[in-house]
């Protein structure tokens, strides 16, 4: 893990970055989103990978992507949720008392 965090440092922040650009549009969403049946399956489906990635059933090359991968999608949920709290917190503070 270190040497993901020491190696990939640029790609991580990237993601971090993303995810906070996303998290900061997201706020303005129009679309219904996803359905709780689907929020569910992928809800398992990454648990999934999380557990496969920390019993290191997959070795080599595709296990290195696997965690390289779940490190970035980390990075990017966790821009998402500061993006989406900044914006929340800009547009409270912004708004006219009622």
């Amino acid at each position: 893990m270190s040497f993901l965090l020491s190696f990939h440092w640029g790609w991580l922040v990237g993601s971090l970055l993303l995810g906070l650009a996303m998290g900061w549009i997201s706020v303005v969403q129009r679309g219904s989103g996803t359905s709780k049946v689907l929020a569910r399956w992928l809800a398992v489906l990454v648990a999934v990978l999380v557990a496969v990635s920390l019993a290191r059933v997959i070795p080599g090359r595709f296990g290195y992507w696997l965690d390289l991968g779940l490190t970035m999608f980390g990075c990017y949920l966790v821009g998402c949720t500061i993006g989406a709290c900044l914006r929340d917190w800009v547009v409270s503070r912004s708004a006219p008392a009622a």
